[in-house]
């Protein structure tokens, strides 16, 4: 079973300072002329997050209202926040998906050098000594000490 994540931080409203921006970048005039951008100051930390992923007002509203509660949870419980967490959960999953594509490969390659050193009557090639096979069957000179 999946672990569950901690609650998110509930911030009151006469911490936050709420201002309405224009919007600057990529969108054209559109995101020129409006104030659809929203910035947010927790009162307390003076910390600040701005949003301006949308062009409209109340879902910026909402997602710098999250950012802000990701970063007051960030600075006080440090590796037991929220975004933590989740990083932890992305970091083991990563991982695990390595480790199986490196388990995998290593037994394609297993199979692949068993196979490349037969002829096509099954019998073992010969190799000269002092020489590597090349992938168009050639010989060439190694450096590889024997």
């Amino acid at each position: 079973m999946a672990t569950q994540l901690p609650p998110r931080l509930v911030i009151s409203e006469d911490d936050i300072e709420e201002s309405f921006l224009k919007g600057s970048g990529p969108g054209g005039q559109k995101i020129n002329k409006t104030s659809s951008a929203v910035q947010l100051k927790h009162i307390p930390t003076g910390m600040v997050v701005k949003s301006q992923a949308t062009r409209s007002r109340s879902q910026n509203r909402s997602i710098a209202r999250r950012l802000l509660s990701d970063k007051l949870e960030d600075l006080q419980k440090g590796p037991e926040s929220r975004t933590a967490v989740k990083a932890e959960i992305k970091r083991k999953k990563k991982a695990s998906k390595a480790k199986k594509a490196r388990r995998k490969h290593r037994a394609n390659g297993e199979k692949d050098n068993d196979e490349g050193d037969q002829d096509d009557d099954g019998s073992e090639a010969e190799r000269p000594q002092g020489k590597e096979m090349t992938s168009d069957g050639d010989a060439r000179q190694s450096d590889r000490k024997l």
